[in-house]
Protein backbone atom coordinates (compact mmCIF):
# COMPACT_ATOMS: atom_id res chain seq x y z
CA UNK A 1 0.00 0.00 0.00
CA UNK A 2 2.85 2.39 0.83
CA UNK A 3 4.49 1.85 -2.57
CA UNK A 4 1.18 2.30 -4.38
CA UNK A 5 0.45 5.54 -2.52
CA UNK A 6 3.95 6.78 -3.30
CA UNK A 7 3.49 5.96 -7.00
CA UNK A 8 0.15 7.75 -7.02
CA UNK A 9 1.71 10.79 -5.36
CA UNK A 10 4.59 11.13 -7.86
CA UNK A 11 2.24 10.73 -10.83
CA UNK A 12 -0.03 13.60 -9.74
CA UNK A 13 0.45 16.96 -11.44
CA UNK A 14 3.02 19.06 -9.62
CA UNK A 15 4.69 16.16 -7.81
CA UNK A 16 6.90 14.75 -10.58
CA UNK A 17 9.96 16.28 -8.92
CA UNK A 18 9.54 13.71 -6.13
CA UNK A 19 10.08 10.78 -8.51
CA UNK A 20 13.86 10.64 -8.18
CA UNK A 21 13.67 10.73 -4.38
CA UNK A 22 10.88 8.13 -4.29
CA UNK A 23 12.85 5.81 -6.58
CA UNK A 24 15.94 6.20 -4.40
CA UNK A 25 14.01 5.40 -1.24
CA UNK A 26 12.24 2.29 -2.57
CA UNK A 27 15.41 1.04 -4.28
CA UNK A 28 17.63 1.45 -1.21
CA UNK A 29 16.73 -1.87 0.41
CA UNK A 30 17.30 -3.74 -2.86
CA UNK A 31 20.94 -2.63 -2.94
CA UNK A 32 21.77 -4.74 0.12
CA UNK A 33 21.62 -8.54 0.26
CA UNK A 34 18.67 -9.74 2.38
CA UNK A 35 20.96 -11.22 5.01
CA UNK A 36 22.72 -7.86 5.38
CA UNK A 37 19.37 -6.06 5.79
CA UNK A 38 18.40 -8.52 8.52
CA UNK A 39 21.82 -8.11 10.16
CA UNK A 40 21.36 -4.33 10.21
CA UNK A 41 17.82 -4.60 11.59
CA UNK A 42 18.50 -7.07 14.41
CA UNK A 43 20.47 -4.63 16.62
CA UNK A 44 17.70 -2.05 16.21
CA UNK A 45 14.58 -4.24 16.37
CA UNK A 46 15.89 -7.43 17.94
CA UNK A 47 15.73 -11.06 16.95
CA UNK A 48 12.47 -12.55 15.76
CA UNK A 49 9.61 -11.61 13.54
CA UNK A 50 9.96 -7.83 13.80
CA UNK A 51 13.19 -7.65 11.81
CA UNK A 52 11.76 -10.00 9.18
CA UNK A 53 8.54 -7.97 8.83
CA UNK A 54 10.51 -4.75 8.32
CA UNK A 55 12.81 -6.45 5.80
CA UNK A 56 9.81 -7.90 3.93
CA UNK A 57 8.22 -4.45 3.87
CA UNK A 58 11.39 -2.85 2.50
CA UNK A 59 11.96 -5.52 -0.14
CA UNK A 60 8.32 -5.44 -1.19
CA UNK A 61 8.35 -1.73 -2.03
CA UNK A 62 10.28 -1.77 -5.30
CA UNK A 63 8.22 -4.21 -7.39
CA UNK A 64 4.94 -2.61 -6.34
CA UNK A 65 6.20 0.95 -6.79
CA UNK A 66 7.77 0.42 -10.21
CA UNK A 67 4.80 -1.55 -11.54
CA UNK A 68 2.33 1.02 -10.23
CA UNK A 69 4.40 3.83 -11.68
CA UNK A 70 4.53 2.15 -15.09
CA UNK A 71 0.81 1.39 -15.08
CA UNK A 72 -0.31 4.82 -13.91
CA UNK A 73 1.84 6.66 -16.45
CA UNK A 74 0.59 4.36 -19.22
CA UNK A 75 -3.01 5.61 -18.95
CA UNK A 76 -3.71 7.69 -22.03
CA UNK A 77 -4.07 11.43 -21.49
CA UNK A 78 -7.07 11.37 -23.84
CA UNK A 79 -8.82 8.87 -21.56
CA UNK A 80 -8.17 11.13 -18.57
CA UNK A 81 -9.42 14.13 -20.53
CA UNK A 82 -12.59 12.23 -21.46
CA UNK A 83 -13.13 11.39 -17.78
CA UNK A 84 -12.60 15.04 -16.90
CA UNK A 85 -15.12 15.97 -19.62
CA UNK A 86 -17.63 13.59 -18.05
CA UNK A 87 -17.38 15.62 -14.86
CA UNK A 88 -15.27 13.24 -12.77
CA UNK A 89 -13.25 14.87 -10.01
CA UNK A 90 -9.52 14.20 -9.68
CA UNK A 91 -10.14 11.52 -7.04
CA UNK A 92 -12.87 9.89 -9.13
CA UNK A 93 -10.57 9.83 -12.18
CA UNK A 94 -7.88 8.21 -10.07
CA UNK A 95 -10.14 5.49 -8.67
CA UNK A 96 -12.56 4.88 -11.54
CA UNK A 97 -10.17 5.32 -14.46
CA UNK A 98 -6.47 5.20 -13.60
CA UNK A 99 -6.53 2.51 -10.91
CA UNK A 100 -9.23 0.54 -12.72
CA UNK A 101 -7.19 0.45 -15.93
CA UNK A 102 -3.99 -0.27 -14.01
CA UNK A 103 -5.37 -3.06 -11.84
CA UNK A 104 -4.03 -6.09 -13.79
CA UNK A 105 -0.53 -4.59 -13.77
CA UNK A 106 -0.82 -3.70 -10.10
CA UNK A 107 -1.65 -7.33 -9.35
CA UNK A 108 1.52 -8.32 -11.22
CA UNK A 109 3.59 -6.02 -9.00
CA UNK A 110 1.97 -7.50 -5.92
CA UNK A 111 2.66 -11.01 -7.25
CA UNK A 112 6.36 -10.18 -7.69
CA UNK A 113 6.49 -8.71 -4.21
CA UNK A 114 4.83 -11.76 -2.63
CA UNK A 115 7.05 -14.30 -4.38
CA UNK A 116 10.17 -12.33 -3.48
CA UNK A 117 8.90 -12.12 0.08
CA UNK A 118 8.59 -15.90 0.31
CA UNK A 119 12.28 -16.29 -0.41
CA UNK A 120 13.25 -13.51 1.97
CA UNK A 121 10.91 -14.85 4.65
CA UNK A 122 12.70 -18.18 4.48
CA UNK A 123 16.00 -16.64 5.52
CA UNK A 124 14.19 -14.94 8.39
CA UNK A 125 14.75 -18.09 10.40
CA UNK A 126 18.41 -17.07 10.68
CA UNK A 127 17.30 -14.25 13.00
CA UNK A 128 14.85 -16.26 15.08
CA UNK A 129 11.66 -16.01 13.06
CA UNK A 130 9.62 -19.19 12.67
CA UNK A 131 9.49 -19.87 8.93
CA UNK A 132 9.89 -22.74 6.49
CA UNK A 133 13.52 -21.71 6.43
CA UNK A 134 13.93 -23.39 9.82
CA UNK A 135 13.96 -26.75 8.06
CA UNK A 136 16.72 -25.56 5.74
CA UNK A 137 18.79 -24.12 8.60
CA UNK A 138 18.35 -27.29 10.65
CA UNK A 139 19.49 -29.33 7.66
CA UNK A 140 22.53 -27.13 7.13
CA UNK A 141 23.50 -27.26 10.82
CA UNK A 142 23.10 -31.02 11.06
CA UNK A 143 24.51 -31.82 7.61
CA UNK A 144 21.16 -33.34 6.61
CA UNK A 145 20.70 -32.67 2.89
CA UNK A 146 17.17 -34.15 3.01
CA UNK A 147 16.03 -31.34 5.36
CA UNK A 148 17.61 -28.72 3.12
CA UNK A 149 15.92 -30.19 0.06
CA UNK A 150 12.59 -30.56 1.87
CA UNK A 151 12.57 -26.91 2.97
CA UNK A 152 13.66 -25.67 -0.44
CA UNK A 153 11.03 -27.72 -2.25
CA UNK A 154 8.27 -26.59 0.12
CA UNK A 155 9.20 -22.93 -0.32
CA UNK A 156 9.48 -23.38 -4.09
CA UNK A 157 6.09 -25.06 -4.29
CA UNK A 158 4.50 -22.37 -2.12
CA UNK A 159 6.02 -19.69 -4.38
CA UNK A 160 4.60 -21.44 -7.46
CA UNK A 161 1.14 -21.68 -5.88
CA UNK A 162 1.14 -18.04 -4.81
CA UNK A 163 2.46 -16.91 -8.19
CA UNK A 164 -0.13 -19.00 -10.04
CA UNK A 165 -2.95 -17.74 -7.85
CA UNK A 166 -1.93 -14.12 -8.30
CA UNK A 167 -1.56 -14.65 -12.04
CA UNK A 168 -5.13 -15.98 -12.05
CA UNK A 169 -6.30 -12.93 -10.12
CA UNK A 170 -4.52 -10.72 -12.65
CA UNK A 171 -6.27 -12.47 -15.56
CA UNK A 172 -9.61 -12.25 -13.74
CA UNK A 173 -9.35 -8.51 -13.11
CA UNK A 174 -8.04 -8.02 -16.63
CA UNK A 175 -11.04 -9.83 -18.06
CA UNK A 176 -13.32 -7.59 -16.02
CA UNK A 177 -11.96 -4.54 -17.88
CA UNK A 178 -13.35 -5.70 -21.23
Amino acid sequence: MTALLLAIWVTRPGHAQGLALARSVVSAAQTFPPVAVLALLVPVIGFGDGAVVVALFLYGLLPVFETALAELTRVSPSVLEAARGCGLTGFQRLVRVELALSLPGLVTGLRLSLVTGLGLGAIGSTVGSRTLGEVIVAGLLSGNAAFVLEGAVLIGLLALVVSGAMEGVGRWVGAGRR
